[in-house]
């Protein structure tokens, strides 16, 4: 009896790999006869496992989706990636609304271990340590993220409500997670304009009737990394720099500013939208290219100031 359970979860595991499997494989794998093998499935299936039969010259087993989730049969490695990764997606903000899903979800996991491999993973996760803090960010809850994906995978209306304002219908193009938080990128019908919304702030999110076509080339964490440096801010700033875009954006990344194209002589204008002007004289300091500041005036006295402090210090004695 215990070597028969055990051969059923065998079976299990093998069938939990992808794909189907050969009678004549499974059978060679647990080391029984075919008439085994279908009396192994018939346990599963009982267990309200759905296990499908596929007919032909290449037919076998396979795993079908069912009403709930099946028990899961990890490897040593399965179950370090999978504990791993429920660690860094907690970290760094992937988690929804229901975050203890993935505290318990790793609970699970280890309760149900072997010793000799949960001594193993508890030396791993013990041991390791982060060279950032966790983000402590807001989370959207399930079933608006599991909405708003639906909609934009099959290019569906999307219709959002915020917790205070009017509903928007959006044609959904993308989902981006940028720094901990998610966000939904698309055309809002009734202004007619590029918006990006924030999920944690949508209460609520239902899917339309009707369909669209995104446009071409897109780019949906592009057009969210832009939409962030288009925000409105207290100063408005416009630079001329001479550099390839990838020295510039070494320091000025798309969160923070737009650059445009090169001109003949190899400068490209950079626009930048900030609350504070404190920090760009030392930003620009490192970029080590060339600038030019057009506006505003304050930002090219700030730069000079730096520039005095800095050869005050270089010339005082040691």
């Amino acid at each position: 009896m215990v070597r028969s359970t055990a051969q059923v979860l065998t079976l299990l595991e093998l069938l939990q790999s992808g794909g189907v499997r050969t009678m004549t494989e499974l059978a060679g794998r647990l080391g029984v006869e075919p008439r085994t093998v279908r009396r192994y499935v018939g346990h599963l299936i009982d267990l309200d496992i759905p296990v499908e039969s596929v007919r032909g010259r290449y037919g076998g087993y396979r795993l079908a989706a069912g009403h709930r989730l099946p028990p899961l049969m990890l490897s040593d490695d399965e179950a370090l990636a999978v504990l791993l990764g429920l660690i860094a997606g907690r970290r760094a903000g992937l988690a929804t609304a229901t975050g203890t899903a993935s505290e318990t979800a790793a609970a699970k996991i280890r309760r149900v271990l072997p010793p000799r491999l949960a001594d193993r993973l508890d030396s791993v996760l013990t041991t390791l340590a982060f060279t950032s803090e966790p983000r402590d960010t807001p989370t959207p809850a399930t079933g608006i993220l599991l909405t708003v994906a639906d909609a934009v995978r099959h290019h569906r209306p999307l219709l959002i409500r915020y917790a205070a304002g009017p509903g928007r219908t959006l044609h959904a193009y993308g989902l981006v997670n940028h720094s901990g938080r998610w966000y939904v990128t698309g055309v809002d019908t009734g202004l007619g304009e590029d918006r990006t919304f924030r999920l944690d702030r949508i209460v609520d999110a239902r899917v339309l009737p009707g369909s669209f076509v995104p446009p071409a080339g897109l780019d949906p964490a592009e057009r969210v990394l832009t939409s962030m440096a288009r925000a409105a801010y207290r100063h408005e700033v416009t630079l001329r720099v001479a550099g390839t875009l990838d020295q510039i954006r070494r320091q000025l990344p798309a969160t923070v500013a737009e650059v445009g194209d090169r001109d003949s002589d190899g400068w490209a204008r950079v626009e930048i939208r900030a609350e504070s002007l404190d920090w760009l004289p030392g930003v620009l300091a490192a970029l080590d290219l060339p600038f030019v500041i057009e506006r505003p005036e304050e930002l090219r006295a700030r730069v000079i100031a730096l520039a005095d402090r800095l050869r005050a210090s270089a010339d005082r004695p040691s």
